[in-house]
């Protein structure tokens, strides 16, 4: 993860951001927002940023309104990447913070939502977070994954996944090229007959697009709730009350 785009238009981090609060589950702080009484859940991984990021909460709000209960847990800690901060640069701090801790994190708070009687669960993640949840969608502990500008997703992965997944790439990433982006919608089509999926490149559009974009810039915000709604689109198609193997 040594591409500085992981960094670039980090957000100002808002505590009392988005219109749901703070809560524990499995363990976490997390975000929650929504309909307790729905039995769907949505979880969303976030970025190196963090769970207090207000343009993530406001899409956490967004899958909300749909009907889904939505969980933004903390997998980061309360320990961010701050980017003003010289002494942990971003190959030191993710020495602490490795998605594979956060594939493990994950667990107990779906558990939890099991316990909760949540009947179905699907899954988002941003950045750092795309890896976290193509780990768990190679192990049937969601019924949906979505990857936006996901890190560290290899092919190999791709190859594992066991539910419906939807990928939204962007033209100009390091992270996730097209080139590489292509390869995944490769390997998805020959497993058409086992898995759904829909790969899509947003044009003109950088790496982090869908939650670091400017909210003054309408060009960016139109494509940011693009991508929202094709998240949202497969969620209300693949998250339908199916148990959960967990």
């Amino acid at each position: 993860m040594s591409g500085l785009q992981c960094c670039s238009n980090p957000p100002t981090i808002n505590p009392s951001s988005g219109s749901g609060h703070v809560e524990k589950l499995g363990g976490l702080d997390s975000y929650v927002t929504g309909f307790p009484d729905s039995k769907l859940a949505i979880l969303l991984v976030s970025d190196i940023f963090g769970f207090e990021a207000p343009n993530l909460r406001k899409l956490a709000d967004k899958v909300a309104a749909a009907g889904f209960f939505v969980v933004v847990p903390d997998f980061l800690y309360g320990d961010p990447y701050a980017p003003e901060d010289a002494n942990r640069p971003l190959p030191v701090w993710i020495k602490d913070h490795g998605p594979a801790k956060g594939f493990e994190d994950a667990k107990p708070v779906l558990g939890a939502l099991r316990r909760k009687g949540f009947s179905a669960v699907g899954a988002a993640g941003f950045c750092w977070g795309g890896k976290v949840v193509v780990e768990l969608a190679k192990h049937n502990f969601i019924q949906a994954a979505v990857l936006c500008h996901p890190s560290f997703v290899t092919v190999d992965d791709i190859k594992a996944v066991k539910v419906p997944i939807s990928i939204l790439g962007a033209e100009i990433d390091h992270m996730s090229p097209p080139e590489v982006v292509k390869q995944f919608e490769e390997v998805l089509t020959a497993k058409s007959e086992v898995v759904k999926s829909h790969v899509k490149i947003f044009p003109k559009v950088a790496h982090g697009w869908t939650v670091r974009y400017n909210v003054e810039d309408e060009a960016a915000v139109k494509c940011a709730e693009e991508a929202h709604q094709n998240l949202l689109e497969w969620f209300l198609n693949h998250v339908k009350g199916i148990r959960s193997s967990l």
